[in-house]
C-alpha cells in the first residue's frame, strides 16, 4: 500500500477514535496563542507608535536651524506621503507693551498625526480641530492673554502685521517637543509669515519638515533620508522624541512578549503530556502491524508523516481562532484603539504555522518514533509494555525546539537569553525536587495504613509517570500563579512607574532671588515636597584628550546631543529614581571633589566611559571633571531629571537658573493662576497632556497582557488535564488487579483522592516558589520594577492546587472504577 495513503487513512482512523482530540487541543491553544498575540501585537504596537506620533505630530520629522532642501520634500510627495512644514522662532509681539513670545507658523495640513485643541474663552470648554489657523488669524496659549491684558477677538501686533486673536491654544501634538521654552506660544498660518516681515537671512528659525504615511513607506523613506542629511539636519521620530513615551511603548511590547512566551512553553508541557498518552493508545495498533510485515523504516515515515500533516490542519485552524480572538479584542477595545488599525499582515499565519510545527515535532516526535521499536510479541503479550523513550532524546528535541521559539518569540535577545536559562534551571530543579518528594511519599507509604498507604504508594509504584505527572501539574499551576503574578504584581508595578499623583506642572526660568519666595508660596499652598533645581546651560566640549565634534559620531541622535547645550545641574545626593549603576555617587555633599554623574543611556549613545574627564563650556569657560558614576534614570517618572549632574563645587558658583515639578489637582488650578501673578517671570508649563498619553499607553498595554494571558490560562488547564489523562492506561490494569484482589471502590476511591490530593499539594508548593522567583527576576532583572513578596500567592497555589487537582483527578478517573475488573485484565477501553 502507498505510504502516503496508509498515512491518511491511519489518521482519519485517529481522529475518529477520538485519540488526537487531546493533542489537537493542546497544539490548536498553542497556535491560536501565537498568532493571535502575533496579529494583535502587530496592530497594537503599531497604533502605540501611532499615537507616539502625535508627540510630533507626524511620523517622522526633519528639522534644522536652515531651510531644508526641497528634494526631501520632494521625495515624500513622490513616494505618496503627506508631508507639512513648519517654522518655530522667538519674536516680539505687541499688545498694549511688548511680550517675547515663541511663534510657530505652519502649512494648512498640520497636524498629521494627533489634534490641535483650541477653547473659545479662558474658561471655555476645549474642542479639537484638524488643522491650524485660517489666515489672518492667531490661536495664543491663556497666560499671553492675561499678560497682555487681551481678549478673542482683538488684534495682535505680529511685526509689521496685526492678526486677529481667533482661539485660546489648549493643546498642541508636538508641544512637548520644547519642553522647556519660556515664552507663550503663538500658532500662525504660515502664509501670513511674509507679511510680518519677521523672518530674514540672519534669523534664528527651526525648521522642520513633517512626513507621515503607510509604515513600510515610512520606514523606506528613514532610509532614503537617513543617507542624505547634512550635518545640520536631524531626522526624529516619535520615541526619540521623548523617552518618558518611549519607555512606556518598550514595556508594553515586553509584557506582550513576555505572556506570548508563557503560553508557548505551559502549551509545550500539554503538547509532552498528550503526545505520552498518545503513544500509549497506538502501541496495539503498531504491534499488529509488525505482525503483518510492516518494516521499521515504514512505520517510522508514516508516524513522522502523519504527525506533520495532523499539525498543518491543526495549526492552521489555530491561526483561524487566533485571528477571530485578536479581532475579538479589537472589537472589546474599539473605543480606546478606534476603528482606523494598521491591517494585519499575514507574517503572523506563518508564524503560527512553523511554531506549531516546530512544538509538535520537538515534543512528540522523539515519543512516536520510539513505537517502531514496538515488537510483534506486543499484539498477544500486553505485560511487554510501551518502549521507554530515550531521555537524552527526548530531552534534546525537547530542549532544542523551546530554545529555538523562545529566542525567536522574545525579539530580544536579553529577555530570549534570560528566560530561556531560567527556564531550563527551573525545569531541571522542578524535575529534582519532585523525584525528591516521590521518593520521600514512598518512605511516607510504608508507615502509613489503609487508604494513606495505597494513595502514597500509588505515586512510588510509577515514578518516572509521577514525576512527570507532578512536573505537568507542577508547569500548569505556575502558569496560572504567573497569571497571578504578572496581573496583579507586575502590571501594578508598572502602573505606580506612572502613579496619579505624577508631577504635571513644571516652574522654569526661576531666578535664584525667587528660590525661597517661591519655595515659601508653594508650602503655603500644600505643594511642599516641591524641590527646587538649579539648571546651568554648557555645551560638552571634551571627552578626555578627544574634542568632540558632531561630525564624528555616524549615530544621529549621538550627532544631535554633541552640537546641542546640555542642562547641567548639580547635587549631594541623587533623586530616588535615580539608580547607581556604575562607580560611586559622592558620598562627602556639598565638600566633594569636582566630578560628574552621567545617565548611563547617554553615556552609552556618547561613548562616555567610567573615569572620563568630561569638559564643558559654561557661561564662557571651560569646567572639567572625571565620571565618577552612571545612574538609570526612570524618564517616565516626570519628575525633574538631568543627563548630566556634578558635584555642588563644580558648579555652585556658575550662574542659574533654577526648575522644580508638582503635582496639581485640576480643581486647585487657581494656585497657578496666583503664582503667575505673584511670580511673572517664572513660565509654568503644563505637561497634563503628555501624563495622559503615557497613562494611556499603559493601560492599554496593561489590558492587552490580561488579553494574552487568558491563553496562558487556558494552557495551564490543558496541561493538568493532560497530566491525568497520561496515565489512565495504567490505571485501568492497576484498579482491575486491586479489585480482582478484593479492593471496593470506596477504598479505590479514596486512595485516588488521596494520590491525586499529594500530587496536588507538591505542584503547588513548587509552582509556588517558583511562581514567586520568576516575578521577582522578571521585575528586577527584565522590567526593572519594585517587587513584593505575596504571602497569599502561596495559600493559593498550595491548598488550591491540592483541592482543584484532588477533585479533578478523582472525578476524571472514576468511570475506571465502574466496569467490571475482567474487561480491564483483558485490556478493552470501552
Amino acid at each position: 500500500m502507498n505510504a502516503w495513503r496508509l498515512t491518511l487513512r491511519l489518521l482519519r482512523q485517529d481522529w475518529r477514535s477520538g485519540e488526537l482530540y487531546l493533542l489537537s487541543a493542546a497544539l490548536v491553544l498553542t497556535v491560536a496563542a501565537i498568532t493571535a498575540v502575533g496579529f494583535f501585537t502587530d496592530r497594537v504596537e503599531a497604533t502605540l507608535e501611532r499615537q507616539g506620533s502625535a508627540l510630533i505630530a507626524a511620523d517622522l520629522a526633519l528639522e534644522s536651524s536652515r531651510p531644508l532642501d526641497v528634494r526631501f520634500a520632494d521625495e515624500a510627495q513622490a513616494r505618496g506621503l503627506r508631508s507639512a512644514r513648519t517654522l518655530e522662532f522667538r519674536s516680539v509681539v505687541m499688545g498694549e507693551r511688548p511680550q517675547l513670545v515663541l511663534m510657530k507658523a505652519v502649512d494648512p495640513d498640520y497636524p498629521l498625526r494627533g489634534q490641535l485643541r483650541i477653547s473659545e474663552a479662558p474658561d471655555a470648554p476645549d474642542r479639537p480641530v484638524d488643522s491650524g489657523p485660517p489666515v489672518g488669524e492667531v490661536w495664543v496659549e491663556s497666560r499671553l492673554l492675561r499678560l497682555l491684558d487681551l481678549r478673542i477677538g482683538d488684534s495682535l501686533g505680529v511685526g509689521e502685521a496685526r492678526l486677529r486673536l481667533g482661539a485660546i491654544l489648549t493643546d498642541e501634538p508636538d508641544q512637548g517637543r520644547s519642553f522647556f521654552n519660556i515664552a507663550p506660544r503663538v500658532l500662525m498660518n504660515r502664509a501670513d509669515l511674509d507679511a510680518t516681515g519677521l523672518i530674514g537671512p540672519a534669523s534664528r528659525v527651526t525648521h522642520r519638515l513633517l512626513i507621515a504615511g503607510a509604515a513600510t513607506a515610512i520606514d523606506a523613506y528613514r532610509d532614503w533620508a537617513g543617507t542624505r542629511l547634512a550635518a545640520n539636519v536631524t531626522l526624529t521620530d516619535a520615541l526619540e522624541a521623548r523617552p518618558e513615551f518611549g519607555s512606556a511603548v518598550e514595556r508594553a511590547s515586553r509584557f506582550l512578549h513576555l505572556a506570548t512566551l508563557v503560553t508557548l512553553l505551559v502549551a509545550g508541557a500539554a503538547i509532552a503530556l498528550a503526545s505520552q498518552r498518545l503513544v500509549e493508545r497506538q502501541t496495539d495498533a503498531v504491534a499488529v502491524m509488525r505482525c503483518l510485515g510492516a518494516p521499521r523504516h515504514l512505520l517510522i515515515r508514516v508516524l513522522i508523516e502523519r504527525l506533520v500533516l495532523f499539525g498543518l490542519a491543526a495549526s492552521l485552524v489555530g491561526c483561524l481562532l487566533g485571528w477571530l480572538g485578536q479581532a475579538g479584542l479589537l472589537a472589546v477595545l474599539a473605543d480606546w484603539l478606534g476603528t482606523d488599525l494598521p491591517p494585519a499582515s499575514p507574517a503572523p499565519v506563518l508564524v503560527g504555522l512553523a511554531t506549531g510545527l516546530i512544538t509538535l515535532l520537538g515534543f512528540a516526535v522523539p515519543p512516536l518514533i520510539q513505537l517502531a521499536r514496538v515488537p510483534p510479541l506486543r499484539a498477544i503479550r500486553r505485560d511487554l509494555g510501551t518502549p521507554r523513550v530515550s531521555a537524552a532524546l527526548a530531552l534534546g528535541a525537547a530542549g532544542l525546539a523551546l530554545a529555538l521559539l523562545i529566542l525567536w518569540q522574545a525579539q530580544d535577545l536579553e529577555l530570549g537569553l534570560k528566560l530561556l536559562g531560567g527556564v531550563l534551571a527551573t525545569l531541571l530543579a522542578l524535575i529534582g525536587v519532585v523525584r525528591l518528594l516521590v521518593h520521600l511519599a514512598g518512605r511516607l507509604a510504608g508507615r502509613a495504613r489503609g487508604v494513606w498507604r495505597l494513595g502514597l504508594a500509588a505515586l512510588t509504584r510509577r515514578p518516572g509517570a509521577a514525576v512527570l505527572q507532578i512536573a505537568g501539574f507542577g508547569i500548569g499551576i505556575l502558569a496560572l500563579l504567573l497569571l497571578a503574578v504578572v496581573r496583579v504584581d507586575l502590571l501594578e508595578s508598572w502602573r505606580e512607574t506612572l502613579p496619579e499623583g505624577a508631577p504635571n506642572y513644571f516652574l522654569i526660568n526661576i531666578q535664584p532671588h525667587e528660590v525661597e519666595p517661591l519655595r515659601a508660596f508653594l508650602n503655603d499652598s500644600g505643594i511642599a515636597t516641591a524641590r527646587l533645581h538649579p539648571m546651568i546651560s554648557g555645551r560638552l566640549t571634551r571627552i578626555g584628550e578627544h574634542a568632540v565634534e558632531p561630525s564624528d559620531y555616524d549615530d544621529p541622535r549621538a550627532e544631535r546631543l554633541a552640537s546641542r547645550e546640555f542642562n547641567l545641574s548639580y547635587g549631594t545626593e541623587p533623586q530616588s529614581d535615580n539608580r547607581i549603576v556604575a562607580g560611586r555617587w559622592w558620598t562627602e555633599g556639598a565638600e566633594a571633589a569636582p566630578q560628574f554623574s552621567v545617565e548611563s543611556g547617554i553615556a552609552e549613545t556618547l561613548g562616555i566611559a567610567l573615569g572620563d574627564t568630561l569638559t564643558f563650556w559654561v557661561s564662557g569657560h571651560e569646567v572639567s571633571g572625571p565620571v565618577t558614576s552612571l545612574r538609570e534614570v526612570r524618564w517616565d517618572s516626570f519628575n525633574v531629571n538631568f543627563f548630566v549632574v556634578a558635584s555642588p563645587a563644580l558648579l555652585r558658583d556658575e550662574a542659574a537658573t533654577f526648575i522644580t515639578s508638582f503635582h496639581l489637582p485640576a480643581e486647585r488650578e487657581a494656585v497657578v493662576a496666583e503664582l503667575a501673578r505673584r511670580f511673572p517671570s517664572v513660565t509654568t508649563l503644563d505637561v497634563e497632556a503628555i501624563l495622559g498619553q503615557v497613562r494611556q499607553v499603559i493601560d492599554r498595554g496593561v489590558l492587552a497582557v490580561e488579553y494574552v494571558f487568558l491563553f496562558t490560562l487556558g494552557a495551564g488547564l490543558l496541561v493538568m488535564y493532560a497530566g491525568i489523562q497520561a496515565s489512565l492506561e495504567q490505571r485501568r490494569a492497576e484498579h482491575g488487579i486491586l479489585r480482582t484482589l478484593g479492593a471496593g471502590r470506596r477504598t479505590l476511591l479514596t486512595s485516588l483522592a488521596v494520590e491525586f490530593t499529594a500530587a496536588g499539594l507538591l505542584a503547588g508548593l513548587l509552582a509556588s516558589v517558583f511562581a514567586e522567583a520568576t516575578g521577582w527576576l522578571l521585575a528586577e532583572q527584565i522590567f526593572e520594577l519594585e517587587f513584593g513578596f505575596n504571602p497569599g500567592l502561596w495559600a493559593v497555589g498550595v491548598l488550591g492546587s491540592g483541592l482543584a487537582i484532588g477533585l479533578a483527578g478523582t472525578l476524571a478517573t472514576y468511570p475506571l472504577l465502574i466496569h467490571p475488573p475482567l474487561r480491564a485484565l483483558r485490556g478493552g477501553s470501552n
